[in-house]
């Protein structure tokens, strides 16, 4: 059962610690680390593992005992919101994998985690078993310091473990879902109140469009506003769709959008989609065609191993080995 998680940690200025989640996967037979994301303004860090399910499992498992020694949620500031050290885990189905088995494992993944580390897990999204829990700001609600407050309360109970945060680790949610795209947009503008703004009107909530989630933060490395989003599924709404609706708000403030950049991984056929929107022959070779995807969004730091095909290809071949 070939699967993908792209657990997020609550830890992005402390590099070595970083390191150490890092080192854990690769440490991990069968296990693939396929990519590794940092930011300091967010303090946090996506990493995105991919192969057989146990060897996934086995990997995550290590890194929840390096958050739990190394991080202290007590401690912690960010951009962003959570509720934990590891703040969330979602597992996406890859090859023949079934929806089904995806959300079977997050559920038994989820139950084994709170019995070993006594921590309270919450599912979301299609693991999720109350409809109140699907979406993952509803289960995020008030951060990390409210759930803390609220979490012996009714309804802010955990699906598994106790009613209580863990001392250092805090809560987690653990997930099935289809691919999702982490995808921000900085401006040339350090108005942060107009990325919110746009954020609002881009996001379906706010009647934008359709599975688009997004919020608007100060990034003060880059020296300007950002829109970052999730892009829930990228066939019902392409990258680029979301990129000229972005371009078209901000431009209505007199602002430029400065760049893109990509949180972890996409696949080959949502930058293939960029492509072939922006003209790219469709017989060209796959390196031109993202090129031209990644000119199309003005993507940071381009690289064709950004789309998940190309990188878990590379990872499991042992002449080419991806060590991130």
């Amino acid at each position: 059962m070939l699967i993908e998680s792209v657990p997020n940690y609550s830890e992005g200025r402390r590099l070595e610690v970083v390191d150490a989640l890092a080192g854990a996967v690769l440490a991990t037979p069968g296990a693939h680390l396929l990519d590794r994301t940092s930011d300091a303004s967010h303090n946090r860090s996506v990493l995105t593992i991919a192969g057989e399910a146990d060897a996934v499992t086995r990997a995550l498992e290590a890194t929840i005992e390096v958050a739990i020694r190394d991080m202290d949620m007590e401690r912690h500031t960010g951009e962003h919101p959570r509720i934990g050290a590891v703040d969330v885990i979602p597992f996406v189905p890859l090859g023949e994998t079934m929806m089904d088995d995806a959300i079977a494992l997050a559920r038994s993944f989820g139950e084994h985690l709170a019995e070993r580390f006594e921590i309270p897990v919450y599912l979301y999204a299609r693991a999720a078993t109350r409809p109140d829990r699907v979406r993952l700001a509803d289960v995020r609600r008030g951060g990390y310091e409210g759930l803390r407050a609220e979490i012996g309360t009714h309804g802010r109970e955990p699906d598994f473990g106790p009613t209580r945060t863990h001392p250092r680790a805090g809560a987690v949610a653990v997930g099935a879902r289809p691919f999702l795209i982490a995808w921000n947009i900085n401006l040339e503008s350090t108005d942060v109140e107009l990325a919110k703004r746009i954020a609002r009107r881009v996001r379906e909530s706010g009647g934008g469009l359709p599975a688009v989630q997004g919020n608007g933060f100060m990034i003060e490395e880059l020296g300007c506003a950002q829109v970052s989003m999730n892009l829930l599924d990228y066939v019902t709404t392409p990258i680029w769709r979301v990129w000229e609706e972005v371009r078209g708000l901000a431009a209505e403030d007199g602002v430029r959008l400065r760049e893109s950049e990509l949180i972890g991984l996409a696949p080959l056929a949502a930058f293939m989609d960029v492509a072939a929107h922006g003209g790219s022959p469709p017989d060209a070779p796959v390196e031109e065609r993202f090129a031209a995807a990644a000119r199309t969004i003005r993507l940071r730091e381009a690289d064709p191993m950004m789309a998940l095909e190309l990188r878990l290809a590379a990872a499991t071949d042992s002449e080419h080995p991806v060590h991130p």
